[in-house]
């Protein structure tokens, strides 16, 4: 492990305090980082100071109308020449000293893992409920996923979190990398063709981030129209491969839970958010049956149905 190069990828949009307190975690890893390369959207929105504070930053500014999920980050790993490539978002934190040590860990330990992606932990104004599904969908226990796990698994097999997620660059190039235009989801989507190409997902419960969002209802809406768009976009990932089943496993597990913790009134909460859920879902597997109107009021990224 000690040859091995290691760059950090995070786009970014107009970054704040928690942005540099990302940084400065980063540089404190006990595993060294080459460098941290920035994605930038606006230069107007950027705070120079912070490339004369950390001379570990590489910084790259685009355009709002130029920014893509998948494109943005295919252009990232273009500039990077590491073995390994962790892409981060700009507002999860690393929760120890150990992150990029032990998502590098992951990912080497067999040669067949082409991506490892870490735990999300919730943060200190995580909603009661926002904390159990971070412990649903990011358990303390780490597995790898095979395509031999699609009938236990379903579509978790192909997840993958681009939150905090390590590649082989190698792996990447020879796969094509991420696709050049994402709406959303172009982690997963990268995932399903790791696994469908015979490779391995590590899920490394011991890489620990601090991110986590109290959505509204809408806002779950939007999000989730947008993952649906992505997988209609992508039948050759995610036909045959349905994720509803893991929709209902969640809302049951959660019930159970407010049950368990006498907090049953919260309980009308989880079903709203979880029917906006997948009416947003459902509404972006059949975005094509919707006039444009439609679509961009129920997208989250209006910017990507600009022709």
């Amino acid at each position: 492990m000690e040859n091995i190069k290691v760059d950090v990828i995070i786009p970014a949009y107009h970054p704040g305090k928690e942005f540099s307190m990302l940084i400065e975690r980063l540089t404190k890893q006990t595993f060294p980082i080459h460098r941290i390369i920035v994605m930038n959207t606006e230069e107007t929105y950027w705070n120079k100071e912070l490339e004369e504070k950390f001379s570990i930053l590489e910084v790259h500014h685009l355009k709002k109308q130029e920014f893509d999920h998948g494109a943005t980050r295919a252009w990232a790993a273009e500039l990077s020449d590491a073995d390994v490539m962790v892409f981060m978002t700009q507002d999860a934190l690393p929760a120890d000293k150990s992150l990029i040590e032990n998502l590098v860990k992951a990912l080497t330990e067999d040669e067949k893992t082409g991506a490892a992606y870490a735990r999300q932990l919730p943060n200190e104004n995580c909603s009661f409920v926002e904390k159990y599904t971070r412990s649903f969908n990011y358990p303390d226990r780490s597995a790898v996923k095979t395509k031999d796990d699609l009938p236990v698994y379903g579509i978790k097999t192909f997840f993958c979190s681009n939150v905090c997620a390590a590649y082989k660059r190698d792996i990447y190039q020879k796969l094509g990398g991420f696709v050049r235009k994402a709406i959303f989801n172009e982690d997963m989507i990268y995932a399903g063709r790791l696994i469908q190409e015979g490779y391995a997902v590590a899920y490394a419960a011991d890489a620990k981030v601090i991110h986590s969002h109290n959505y509204s209802c809408m806002q779950q809406f939007h999000r989730n129209f947008d993952l649906g768009v992505s997988q209609a976009e992508h039948p050759e990932i995610f036909a045959g491969v349905p994720s509803e089943g893991e929709g209902i496993k969640l809302v049951k597990k959660t019930i159970n839970y407010l049950i368990q913790k006498r907090k049953i009134w919260l309980i009308p909460g989880v079903i709203l958010q979880s029917g906006c859920k997948y009416a947003g879902y459902l509404s972006g597997k059949n975005y094509r049956k919707l006039p444009r109107k439609m679509i961009l009021w129920c997208t989250m990224n209006r910017e990507y149905w600009k022709v």
